[in-house]
């Protein structure tokens, strides 16, 4: 089993920059593949990006692709997303989530076990 606690929300203005960090308890982080999805009001919960157990692989939605990065540090049991040139339509609750058969291509909700709390992220325009 494995706890994540995403940290990094915030506000921004449009066109701004922020960094979102999901730390995970265990030792086994290494063995799952990570996941962001968001949530805006009203919508359903969306695949964001995802990477894969070593850290060498990724997988992006089109709508932040050449925007965001996700990028992980299994010795710090940590992954991070950082989101530049932010638009108001990126607005909405940040989720990590862990996948533990390391399915990093996948997009959608099904297969991730674990999930953090959830951090807010609004931009302004």
């Amino acid at each position: 089993q494995v706890q994540l606690v995403e940290s990094g929300g915030g506000l921004v203005q449009a066109g701004g920059s922020l960094r979102l960090s999901c730390a995970a308890s265990g030792r086994t982080f290494s063995s799952y593949a990570m996941g962001w999805f968001r949530q805006a009001p009203g919508k359903e919960r969306e695949f964001v990006g995802a990477i894969s157990r070593s850290g060498d692989s990724t997988n992006y939605a089109d709508s932040v692709k050449g925007r965001f990065t996700i990028s992980r540090d299994n010795a710090k049991n940590t992954v991070y997303l950082q989101m530049n040139s932010l638009k108001p339509e990126d607005t909405a609750v940040y989720y990590c989530a862990a996948e533990p058969l390391g399915m990093w291509r996948a997009t959608t909700r099904n297969g991730y076990h674990y999930w953090g709390q959830g951090t807010q992220v609004t931009v302004s325009s």
